[in-house]
């Protein structure tokens, strides 16, 4: 049996853990970033949805929250709404660490489907998060959709 793709993303934000912790998680603030409000209330076990910020309501990924430990780490499973109905769900985990007056941003996507998945990914989170790190340090996004093509 092989085992799936993952992929890893670490970046460095000059912010405080609890500020990035709201920006992965109020649906305001993601929507801002990543054109979707990432909409849960966080709790373990609870559903939480990447819904498109253009008024469409479609969302896009859905899952459920495996872990939640504010401003520290969170853990989601991840599912396409519209994928084949015998899918499995990825799971992506973001951990939050200070780093000598900044913050250490790490995030895990596992269990992807396949490379076509990874590749997705890898192109996905690193325009993610580097929109994401300029909002918190420069107070707006990058002015370009960075979404792979």
């Amino acid at each position: 049996m092989s085992q799936k793709p993952s992929f890893v993303y670490v970046t460095y934000i000059d912010s405080t853990p609890e500020r990035v912790w709201e920006a992965l998680t109020d649906p305001e603030i993601t929507a801002q970033y990543w054109a979707h409000r990432n909409e849960s209330d966080w709790q373990p076990g609870s559903r939480w949805a990447h819904v498109r910020s253009d008024g469409s309501g479609i969302t896009d990924v859905t899952g459920e929250v495996v872990e939640a430990e504010p401003p520290r780490r969170l853990v989601t499973t991840w599912y396409d709404p519209n994928g084949p109905e015998n899918q499995e769900p990825s799971r992506a985990a973001f951990d939050i660490q200070p780093y000598e007056g900044i913050v250490r941003l790490t995030v895990t996507h596992t269990d992807l489907a396949d490379e076509r998945a990874h590749r997705d990914v890898s192109g996905g989170w690193a325009a993610v998060l580097s929109n994401l790190k300029s909002l918190l340090e420069t107070g707006k996004p990058l002015p370009m959709d960075l979404r792979p093509k």
